[in-house]
């Protein structure tokens, strides 16, 4: 299943994650640590205060203007994750998260192809750049354990979000390095 139809077919829990899970793989971007999201992740476990833990997210990740347009990507994820736990406003998060996430991941990758990052999440992968492929399997697998295992998949998808932040914290730190 392509990754458009797991988004389409996604619960509330599922598409919150699923864009939680793009934006924890970008906080290296906006200077975050590995903790600055965990209390949304906790909310998402036991329906605690999500737009309480967003507000203190945004509180912390500050916007800022460096880091280029892959930074600018990731600040507008934070900023348009909706207070409401709603169905309709997760799915469309949800759906820019995965766009916005993929096209960082693009950015920052110096192999990646020409091709739209829409077919991309439609399923033709072929030719895919390393970084852009995994980031692409990352999201694929956030929403199936959480369709298979509900709120109980929550910790598999969470390992899943923090393998991805660290390979993009590897990067982003290579690309200072080569400009430094």
């Amino acid at each position: 299943m392509s990754l458009v139809e797991l988004i389409a077919q996604a619960d509330e829990r599922g598409l919150a994650a699923s864009g939680l899970a793009c934006l924890d793989r970008c906080v290296p971007l906006l200077g975050g640590d590995d903790e600055i999201l965990r209390p949304l992740w906790a909310a998402l476990a036991d329906s605690g205060d999500w737009g309480e833990g967003l507000e203190v997210a945004r509180g912390k990740l500050a916007s800022g203007e460096e880091g280029g347009e892959a930074a600018l990507l990731a600040r507008r994820m934070l900023e348009a994750a909706p207070a409401d736990r709603s169905a309709a406003g997760l799915r469309v998060w949800a759906d820019a998260c995965s766009v916005a996430s993929l096209q960082i991941h693009r950015l920052l990758d110096p192999a990646a192809d020409a091709f739209p990052v829409d077919s991309r999440r439609e399923g033709r992968t072929e030719g895919m750049s390393p970084l852009v492929a995994a980031e692409l399997r990352r999201q694929v697998a956030v929403l199936e354990v959480l369709a298979s295992h509900g709120a109980g998949g929550l910790r598999r998808a969470l390992e899943v979000s923090t393998e991805g932040r660290r390979v993009l914290r590897a990067v982003v730190s290579r690309r200072a390095r080569g400009r430094g």
